[in-house]
């Protein structure tokens, strides 16, 4: 009768385990890299679905044209609120969560000071502030790496104004990135 019981009790301790929400964690810091950059960032837990994530890194940019072609790499910071949405679901089959690997909207705010520029073309840059509303997913790849893929479309602010030029009304910009990623 003992072992009935203690089976009995597994199995309804380890159902209430599974029905059990999958809050999100505060990461490690990580190192990302894409085709355009190399960044640093944490995620903080806020709540149970809620994590702000604080990155550092250069932003790059590739163009082309009739006189010119070339590239950019610029310091950015951001900041941004994320919020993920499916992690209960992943846990009901059995994949992995910790690390917050599930799919999130957030909203990507991002500052690009004139501090200094790696180019082959310019050497002054205009600091900007963009603020892009972003889906996207993180997924593990074997034990310490990390794929993140994510899209969205937003708003770019250029500060003209510190360089002595006209005010900026704004534009659209976006933000499309694919990322892999070392987690410490």
């Amino acid at each position: 009768m003992k072992r009935l019981l203690a089976l009995l009790l597994l199995i309804f301790s380890t159902s209430l385990a599974n029905a059990q929400e999958a809050p999100v964690t505060t990461n490690p810091v990580e190192i990302h890299t894409g085709l355009l950059g190399i960044w640093l960032n944490k995620e903080y837990k806020i709540s149970n679905k809620f994590v702000i994530r604080v990155e550092v890194g250069l932003d790059g940019d590739l163009w082309t044209g009739t006189y010119s072609s070339g590239f950019l790499l610029i310091p950015v910071f951001t900041a941004e609120p994320r919020w993920y949405y499916n992690l209960e679901k992943r846990n009901k089959k059995n994949k992995t969560t910790k690390g917050n690997f599930g799919n999130f909207f957030s909203l990507k705010t991002s500052y690009s000071p004139d501090l200094f520029v790696i180019s082959n073309y310019y050497n002054d840059i205009i600091p900007f502030l963009t603020i892009v509303p972003t889906w996207g997913i993180r997924r593990p790849i074997g034990k310490n790496f990390v794929f993140e893929t994510g899209i969205g479309i937003g708003y770019l602010h250029n500060f003209y104004k510190s360089k002595g030029y006209t005010s900026d009304d704004g534009e659209l910009t976006a933000n499309i990135h694919l990322r892999f990623g070392y987690r410490f």
